[in-house]
């Protein structure tokens, strides 16, 4: 069988004696363009790659998921490697995306970046007994899928279930609450005396054009004398915004 588009890129981190002391695997955009159910290749290629040298894995993630199966399957050969595998996300990892990242021992997020979990889906044809069949099929997927989030956060399976219902956005301050991460991605000290929001929120498909409202009316405060921005008025713009159905 051919194989599938490479989706993922290694780099090795070398030292002043060409030692390598660290390993980047990248990940981006979508995970197997195509599906890598009966593609004996790709899979195989991922994982000769993993093990063709040891010591620490740094992966860097930004995508939006994908195929489930080849999530599966990397989070398995990740969950394998001998050595300590720290996953970061400096985008999104949504979806299948989210489920390499339960791999890791350790999940730091960059400050601006999010996470999305949700349920699994598919296109199918066929009569009510297929449709039946594929219903009962999602179902199992979606308990695989819960069974790494479990394992990684300690959540009640009913929660993490609900979370997926929802399709469901965090950010770092929640995900790190929630212990779906470790920590943040520094790349340099805080200045003294500077504060950090740290009370965290999960945006989820329902809750994600409230909070948009919310932000732009904090930055355009009402008053006496409202103020204008190309002629309108800061009600006007909200009004015009929800009109559109603005989504984060």
């Amino acid at each position: 069988m051919s194989k599938s588009k490479i989706f993922w890129s290694w780099k090795s981190v070398k030292d002043a004696k060409d030692q390598t002391v660290e390993r980047v695997l990248s990940i981006d955009g979508t995970i197997a363009d195509e599906s890598w159910w009966g593609d004996e290749v790709t899979p195989a290629e991922f994982r000769k790659q993993l093990f063709a040298e040891s010591g620490p894995v740094t992966i860097w993630i930004n995508s939006p998921g994908g195929d489930v199966f080849a999530a599966a399957q990397i989070y398995n050969m990740l969950r394998d490697y001998p050595g300590k595998v720290t996953a970061k996300i400096d985008g999104i990892a949504a979806s299948a995306a989210s489920v390499i990242a339960m791999a890791a021992d350790e999940v730091l997020m960059s400050p601006v970046s999010t996470m999305m979990i949700h349920n699994p889906w598919t296109i199918a044809w066929g009569d009510e007994r297929d449709m039946e069949r594929v219903k009962a099929q999602l179902a199992e997927v979606k308990e695989t899928i819960i069974n790494a989030y479990q394992l990684k956060t300690g959540l009640d399976r009913k929660e993490l279930s609900d979370l997926m219902d929802d399709e469901t956005y965090f950010e770092v301050y929640w995900a790190i609450e929630h212990k779906f991460a470790d920590g943040i991605i520094e790349r340099r000290p805080i200045e003294e005396g500077g504060e950090q929001n740290k009370t965290g929120r999960k945006f989820g498909s329902r809750s994600s054009a409230a909070v948009l409202m919310n932000r732009i009316r904090a930055a355009h405060p009402a008053s006496d004398e409202p103020k204008k921005k190309s002629g309108q008025k800061v009600d006007d713009l909200i009004a015009d915004l929800k009109t559109r159905k603005s989504s984060l």
